[in-house]
């Protein structure tokens, strides 16, 4: 059985007229997890790393999205670097946390805020799987990833980093559900947008993550057998408890846990049902 790994993601947001709109990248077709989807920004965690420094440094690396503050440092050996040379450096292998070190910055993770907390499924079809890129089942690697929502900081743009990722994309969340297939979106992906969908605007997206944090709990998906393919079934369906896999029960009821309850893939994409 694989081993789970710690990793965060961050739901990276703008404003739009009436609306908001979520970036999203797309994983080079030969990654070793979730190839060729479109998917948040995010990653493993490095030993020792919190979930949060995790997600900003994630969104650094992938996106070239800087979560940073001035430390007021005067230290002699600060180096002057425009945001561009410290990706660059660390993209080139530097330690990230040394990198802004040495530019007298430190991470600035305050602005992001949980919104939900995902693990891989222990049997197939797992995240990793995807139907879409005619992959054939296998134990996908297995993460326990924390998704925080995020504002874009003014003045920056992403840009993805052409090696782990190879396209970028700024939708709604009623037009990235309309898009599932060509998007390749995974569950976890289809999932929080179906979530998303319910606001319409930047403050209104926040104020209900601040409410989503005080009612955390994993959610981790379970296998369930059917006449035309596998679905996976989520912690609120009335057959989780009979499905196949690790499990991890609510111990209570979260108010986010309502509506669709399990995915089956259709059509060329995941369905929320």
């Amino acid at each position: 059985m694989s081993a789970i790994r710690e990793a965060a993601s961050v739901i990276l947001v703008r404003a739009v007229p009436n609306d908001f709109e979520v970036f999203l990248l797309r994983r080079h077709k030969k990654a070793s997890f979730m190839a060729s989807a479109f998917v948040f920004p995010g990653g493993a965690a490095e030993q020792g790393e919190d979930a949060r420094t995790a997600a900003a440094r994630e969104l650094f690396e992938e996106a070239g999205v800087l979560l940073a503050r001035d430390t007021g440092s005067q230290n002699e050996t600060l180096q002057m670097m425009s945001q561009e040379q410290l990706r660059a450096k660390v993209l080139a292998g530097a330690e990230a946390n040394s990198v802004l070190q040495l530019a007298g910055l430190a991470w600035a993770t305050e602005g992001l805020i949980p919104w939900s907390h995902w693990i891989t499924p222990s049997t197939e079809p797992a995240a990793g799987f995807n139907p879409a890129n005619g992959e054939a089942p296998r134990m996908a690697r297995r993460f326990s990833a924390r998704f925080f929502v995020g504002e874009i900081p003014a003045g920056q743009e992403p840009q993805f980093d052409a090696t782990e990722t190879v396209d970028q994309v700024w939708v709604t969340p009623a037009d990235a559900l309309a898009r599932s297939a060509e998007l390749a979106l995974p569950p976890p992906q289809v999932r929080t947008f179906w979530e998303l969908a319910h606001y319409h605007s930047v403050a209104e997206l926040m104020a209900a993550a601040k409410k989503r944090a005080e009612e955390p709990h994993p959610i981790m998906p379970r296998l369930a057998p059917g006449t035309t393919g596998p679905s996976l079934l989520l912690p609120w369906d009335r057959e989780y408890t009979e499905a196949q896999g690790e499990a991890a029960p609510l111990t209570y009821n979260p108010s986010w846990a309502i509506g669709p309850s399990r995915f089956v893939f259709e059509d060329g994409r995941w369905k929320h049902v």
